[in-house]
């Protein structure tokens, strides 16, 4: 693993009415890496995902990002900070074209945030930065196109060109391939790869396969706990894991 540490969690823990939906969790997210969040169904990933990004309130444990106590933070203040959750900008406005999608986004870091009144004047002089991400995430050929217009993959590449815009430092995407076609996944896999190069990525996947050529790291969790960590053949090859995912061959 390369870089230090920019978020990290000790003993996180999320009781709901007796139930331990995450047990004593441990992570540590490198600076510079894509590191995965697995696990079967009930794992616990999605709770602890939604803690990480301060979504819930966790009943016991801290968590730090770039070595500030964020445990009782709220989601604005931590997206202030760098830690963009895909999904705080991701519903896409169907009426609106892809550039101003992504030129909404970007009016977050002007002074005055989000003015649904800012002049034509004002916003047009973003519209070198929206080209720029818009090209980044393949969808040049569709900029004029209302975003409701786009097919399901590429509106999550829109959604991602979005949260880019808020510049963030760690990006957390929360099961980006879900509901996707075979070329769509290929096509957001590589996407995630281009970004990754200079951010770090934290992501929740189903989709093992895109978690195995993408991820640096894995984090696998089972009934609420960290069951095993590191790169895909160490976690894949753990007895553990096997006996997690019994029904999931390709695991």
């Amino acid at each position: 693993m390369s870089g230090e540490v920019l978020l990290s969690a000790s003993g996180l823990t999320k009781e709901f009415k007796g139930f331990l939906a995450v047990d004593g969790v441990n992570i540590e997210v490198r600076r510079g890496t894509v590191h995965a969040l697995i696990g079967p169904n009930g794992a616990g990933k999605t709770t602890c995902f939604n803690l990480l990004t301060k979504f819930l309130a966790p009943s016991r444990g801290t968590i730090t990002y770039n070595g500030i106590d964020i445990t009782h933070r709220k989601p604005a203040d931590i997206a202030r900070m760098g830690l963009i959750r895909s999904f705080q900008i991701s519903a896409v406005f169907s009426h609106m074209t892809v550039l101003e999608n992504v030129r909404i986004a970007l009016q977050r870091k002007q002074p005055g945030a989000f003015s649904f009144w800012t002049s034509q004047s004002k916003l047009s002089v973003l519209d070198a930065e929206a080209e720029r991400l818009v090209e980044a995430v393949g969808l040049s050929e569709f900029i004029g196109i209302p975003a409701g217009e786009l097919s399901y993959g590429r509106k999550r590449a829109l959604e991602i060109a979005t949260t880019l815009a808020l510049d963030p430092e760690l990006m957390l995407l929360d099961e980006p391939m879900a509901g996707m076609a075979a070329n769509d996944v290929e096509r957001i896999t590589e996407l995630i790869r281009r970004v990754a190069r200079d951010r770090t990525v934290l992501m929740v996947e189903h989709n093992l396969s895109v978690v195995a050529t993408l991820c640096d790291v894995i984090t696998v969790l089972a009934r609420g706990k960290v069951l095993a960590e590191g790169d895909y053949a160490t976690v894949s090859s753990d007895p553990r894991v096997l006996e997690a995912y019994i029904g999931a061959a390709h695991v």
